[in-house]
């Protein structure tokens, strides 16, 4: 009996025990995560850190690292090959889950971690063409073996670190999710750039347009979706002559372009009125006589954060900026000769071309007038489950045929048509990177422009200011060579005439350098005006922006980086300008409650600034976002043949200069709607709305509270984002600030004898929840100021604000 009690005994002990170290689910192996010795409570770090000499595998000399009070290493390394190697160390030293996360998010191996729920997501990166697009990537590396040695040293560091790593180091969020990590490879690197080129495409409005086109004709559809809005302050100055002589323009076809409407309800319509900013003011303008330059790319924010700063030091180059987690260089930043930032171009460089297969085998379609070989591309999923799953994509000349038949339920595949192959840059052979790599090391405007020939995509405008006194400005990448309008709609994918015509000559992508009016801006919207002889997209960001921007930078004289940090925090709203006079002056206040009455006065005295206190903001944004919808939902919703609504600049010209446009009736009800009626409609919507959700009219009405803006955790694990954020910012403000999304960098240069730079990110230097170092900058963004980035000249300088120095050296 004894010996039985305690066989039971043991064998419920090992099946607690094993119980204890198995997922289940999505709840990680408890055992393991409560180890004292392995698991959570590892990842507690320590503010105070020590010096430290590391010695490492496959390093060929010596880097030595000073890190700041923000955790921000500074490099110094003998040689290129150590210096990108350093990086991926200590890069992976703070942020190897998130760069391990994303690179299986952008190469469809989510399924190995989480397991089958990722399925479909997997199988829509792969049939997205992204691993075919990182390998294009690779091999065109193989042309470029600096470049080459670049992405390898980088990935050789991260390996480095990775190698010291034992179970109880990985950070918390392998330990939650079970799993640990693997090898880097240069096609990390491809990936992760190529998901940069997905999240600035911005999305496709082909499907939606082509509907709209199928149901109310050419003529509506030009009237209510023109080529160039109504409203512009475009990126190139109005006037600026072009000194080339352009390629032909592709003829447009004689075959009508508007593929017959398709089904595909919920898809995804463009979230417009995000974007970046970026300008660059001449010494002319300024109060040291040097060039300023200011870049805030916006994007969803997360923690850990987008941007990773560093400064980068070798044998030919010195500078200091932010760059991606998973590639080497410096993205956005600045050296002691030059200074640049980004923004995106909204290029169109995503089509959809209709696919007609010549039967269910799917091994010939119809293109040229015969038939042509498909070239099928195998996809091998692993499930976490320990068994495979492959899936056939079947590749055209103009690219992936992403579904024949889409799964339900999945939202990514909401805005994808069926049987429609997609034609896309980022599938193209590229070596972007080396943009960086130069830009790294450029002295003047001449190494500016060579550097920008060396990238592709996703099409950038690259702000530039010298010390030279020089400024410019670039929309720059690849740029495909189209007949006006092409791929506005969705295309035919067996007529030739559609396909793209190789591309707009680097040398003749728009530019400028030095202008009159001593500022160049950039802030999404069109690149130039209707002048430019080469078609680049029928739609952009709203001008709001760029409108704002431009008339701050053309009042300023004495600039200082002051006068830069206050045009990044700018809440003013060109939109509530322009709409709010006419929406006030069409409210009859004789129908008005006492409640509706008090808030009218409220929106009537604001400032139009989307300050965090500021209740007419709120009011105001609610107000005009309803009545949006109220305008169009009724004739651009069927869910048979989803459709989009015309853009904000349409909007507000029917607003204000046609009082009496049809388009303000609502045909779903007998009585006829007017423009008036909608905006009193809209009002008593948005007071309504604000009162069910605060109360009262309070101080709970404030801006922040309403827009409730917080950065969540990348995996969206709960404890891990910020708290809410009080901040103010609207879309349609220069400081774009929504719920989450947002400046992801904001940063400030001024260009001198000793150039100095400012900056600041939401969030941190670490990826470990657990780390002073995760979110210490928050506070700093979320008030509007900007650190002093300290930029060390040697390695050997001393500064009060060094907390720590590494050496990295070869193994003994």
């Amino acid at each position: 009996m004894k010996i039985l009690k305690a066989t039971l005994s043991l064998l419920l002990s090992l099946g607690f025990i094993l119980l204890l170290n198995t997922k289940s689910g999505s709840i990680p192996p408890i055992g393991k995560f409560l180890d004292p010795f392995r698991g959570f409570w590892n990842n507690a770090e320590n503010k105070d850190i020590e010096d430290d000499d590391l010695y490492v595998k496959g390093i060929q000399g010596k880097v030595q690292i000073a890190f700041d009070e923000h955790e921000i290493p500074h490099l110094f390394a003998s040689n290129d090959y150590d210096l990108y190697f350093a990086q991926g160390f200590v890069t992976a030293r703070h942020r190897l889950w998130q760069m391990d996360f994303q690179t299986r998010y952008a190469g469809g191996r989510l399924s190995e971690v989480v397991g089958a729920k990722a399925l479909e997501l997997d199988r829509y990166q792969r049939r997205m063409g992204m691993v075919y697009g990182a390998e294009n990537m690779l091999r065109e590396l193989e042309k470029y073996p600096e470049i080459k040695t670049m992405v390898q040293a980088y990935a050789d560091g991260i390996n480095a670190y990775i190698s010291t790593l034992k179970p109880k180091d990985y950070p918390i969020e392998f330990k939650i999710l079970d799993y640990k990590p693997e090898k880097w490879t240069p096609l990390n690197t491809a990936l992760l750039l190529k998901l940069m080129s997905a999240t600035l495409a911005g999305g496709s409005d082909e499907f939606y347009m082509s509907n709209a086109l199928s149901k109310y004709g050419k003529a509506v559809i030009e009237n209510l979706f023109p080529d160039y809005p109504f409203k512009a302050d475009p990126i190139i100055p109005e006037g600026t002559s072009w000194d080339f002589k352009p390629l032909p323009i592709p003829q447009t076809p004689e075959t009508d372009n508007g593929i017959a409407s398709i089904s595909s309800a919920l898809t995804r319509q463009k979230d417009e009125g995000i974007g970046s900013n970026n300008w660059a003011v001449s010494g002319s303008r300024t109060a040291s006589g040097f060039p300023l330059l200011a870049n805030d790319p916006h994007l969803d924010l997360t923690l850990p954060a987008i941007w990773y700063q560093i400064q980068l030091a070798g044998p030919e180059s010195n500078a200091y900026g932010v760059s991606i987690p998973g590639a080497p260089g410096i993205i956005i930043g600045f050296n002691q000769k030059i200074a640049w930032g980004v923004t995106n171009v909204n290029a169109d460089v995503l089509d959809f071309y209709k696919i007609k297969f010549k039967d269910r085998s799917y091994s010939s379609y119809w293109y040229n007038n015969q038939w042509n070989a498909v070239k099928p591309r195998l996809e091998t999923i692993k499930i976490r489950s320990g068994h495979t799953v492959t899936d056939t994509v079947y590749y055209t000349s103009q690219g992936p045929v992403v579904y024949l038949s889409k799964p339900q339920n999945f939202a990514k595949a909401r805005n994808i048509p069926e049987g429609y192959a997609l034609r896309w840059i980022a599938h193209d052979p590229s070596v972007d990177v080396a943009a960086f790599y130069y830009l790294n090391r450029a002295k003047n405007y001449s190494d500016y422009r060579k550097a920008l020939t060396y990238y592709t995509a996703p099409a950038q405008n690259f702000a530039f200011a010298s010390v030279e006194n020089d400024i410019a400005i670039t929309p720059n990448g690849y740029i495909p060579l189209k007949w006006p309008g092409q791929g506005k709609y969705l295309l035919d994918g067996s007529n030739p005439a559609n396909d793209w015509h190789g591309r707009i000559p680097a040398d003749q992508n728009p530019a400028v350098k030095n202008p009159p009016r001593g500022f160049v801006s950039s802030a999404n919207q069109p690149s130039t005006d209707k002048s430019y002889p080469y078609y680049i997209n029928w739609e952009f960001a709203g001008y709001e922006r760029a409108h704002r921007i431009n008339t701050r930078l053309a009042s300023m004289s004495g600039a200082t980086p002051d006068s830069m940090r206050n045009l990044q925090n700018d809440n003013y709203s060109i939109l509530a300008e322009n709409v709010l006079p006419v929406m006030l002056e069409l409210i009859q206040t004789d129908k008005l409650s006492a409640s509706e009455r008090s808030a009218y006065n409220i929106v009537k005295k604001w400032n139009k600034y989307f300050n965090p206190a500021e209740i007419g903001a709120g009011i105001f944004e609610i107000w005009q976002k309803d009545l949006y919808n109220r305008i169009w939902e009724d004739d651009f919703t069927d869910p048979k043949a989803p459709m989009r609504f015309p853009s904000r600049d349409r909007t507000v010209h029917l607003l204000l200069h046609e009082p009496s446009s049809h388009w303000f009736d609502d045909v779903r009800t007998p009585q006829k709607e007017d423009r008036a009626g909608l905006i009193q409609a809209s009002f008593h919507f948005a007071v309504d709305s604000l009162q069910r959700r605060f109360g009262p009219i309070s101080k709970e009405w404030q801006w922040a509270n309403v827009k409730h803006s917080h950065i969540p955790h990348l995996a969206k694990i709960a404890g891990f984002g910020s708290g809410i954020l009080y901040n103010g910012g609207s879309k349609t403000s220069v400081n774009a600030l929504s719920e989450s999304n947002g400046p992801s960098w904001r940063m400030v240069v001024a260009l001198g004898k000793t150039t100095k730079g400012f900056g600041v990110f939401p969030g941190g230097q670490s990826g470990n929840p657990g780390s002073f170092y995760y979110d210490d900058m928050i506070g700093t963004w979320t008030n509007g100021r900007l650190n002093d980035l300290l930029f060390l000249k040697s390695a050997g300088e001393k500064n009060k604000r060094i907390i720590q120095h590494i050496t990295l050296q070869k193994n003994k």
